[in-house]
């Protein structure tokens, strides 16, 4: 069974520990998003990376903010509306159906949710479909270690493991990078 957020807490996913731990734009910057690039935030929560996503993405870019929930895409929404973002369309999806054509997507970002979903092989597969030849997906996890962070140590994903289930499911190389003292991150390639 895997470890599901519960949005009452979504309060969590926005403070200053967080911003500290994992600055939206400078992670993304570090994990390769660029100008110009067609990019789904899988899992977006309440926008905390589709917001710095659609800034460095720009207006020849676009932001597809993917979520189970429409209570988190609406809070996208009127993120979305203040900040006068107008390259972000809201998209709510099923757990392994992003409701999105194949091969439309040059970079997927999945943060803190490969360890939500209940087959990790399935969701690489569906994250594969959409993905453009030579397309990225940047998956950030939590260490699997024990934290006061984050969820419980046996629901947290072994990164070697990790890239075993993405070599698995046809993505041709991946990249390691230490973001932090409690995540890392997965950069891999179709």
């Amino acid at each position: 069974m895997s470890h599901k957020f519960n949005p009452e807490n979504k309060q969590k996913l926005d403070n200053p520990e967080r911003r500290k731990l994992l600055p939206p734009e400078e992670t993304l910057g570090r994990l390769g998003m660029e100008e110009g690039t067609v990019v789904a935030d899988i899992g977006c929560g309440i926008g905390y990376f589709t917001l710095s996503a659609a800034r460095i993405v720009g207006r020849q870019g676009k932001v597809f903010a993917l979520d189970l929930l429409t209570e988190m895409l609406e809070i996208v929404k009127e993120k979305t509306v203040e900040q006068h973002l107008t390259n972000v369309e809201m998209v709510q999806v099923k757990e392994n159906d992003f409701v999105l054509a194949e091969k439309t997507i040059e970079y997927a970002l999945a943060c803190l949710v490969v360890h939500e979903t209940e087959n990790p092989t399935d969701f690489f597969r569906e994250v594969h479909r959409v993905l453009q030849p030579g397309g990225r997906l940047a998956i950030i996890e939590w260490i699997k270690q024990e934290s006061k962070m984050g969820p419980p140590i046996d629901h947290r994903l072994d990164d070697t493991a990790l890239e075993d289930v993405l070599h698995q499911c046809g993505y041709a190389k991946t990249e390691k990078i230490a973001l932090n003292s409690e995540m890392y991150a997965i950069i891999a390639v179709v």
